[in-house]
């Protein structure tokens, strides 16, 4: 079964960085687009960056341009989202998604705080 298993979130303080990572099983990896979502407490779950098949075109959502780069490793089965500058507002639960066979799959989830 198609399975999503984020991992990297934690407490970081503001200008600090994390790197998350989505292990992807189940499916051809290689054959799927991958995006990060994130989800702030009383907000709706919005997307924060997407990659293509091979890599070649990543997109952002505004807030994050600049800050985040996503990528992936075909040959591990796992997407990245590198976060720098990291600023209170970045805290959120961080949700990697695939579309699989016209069905959405999502992580159970990274919870990423940024406090000082």
């Amino acid at each position: 079964q198609v399975q999503l298993v984020e991992s990297g979130g934690g407490l970081v303080q503001p200008g600090g960085s994390l790197r998350l990572s989505c292990a992807a099983s189940g499916f051809t990896f290689s054959r799927y687009p991958m995006n990060w979502y994130r989800q702030a407490p009383g907000n709706e779950r919005d997307l924060v960056a997407g990659i293509t098949r091979t890599g070649g075109i990543t997109n952002y959502a505004d807030s994050v341009k600049g800050q985040f780069t996503i990528s992936r490793d075909n040959a591990k089965n796992t997407v990245y989202l590198q976060m720098n500058s990291l600023k209170p507002e970045d805290t959120a639960v961080y949700y990697c998604y695939t579309s699989y066979a016209g069905v959405p799959y999502w992580g159970q989830g990274t919870q990423v705080t940024v406090s000082s």
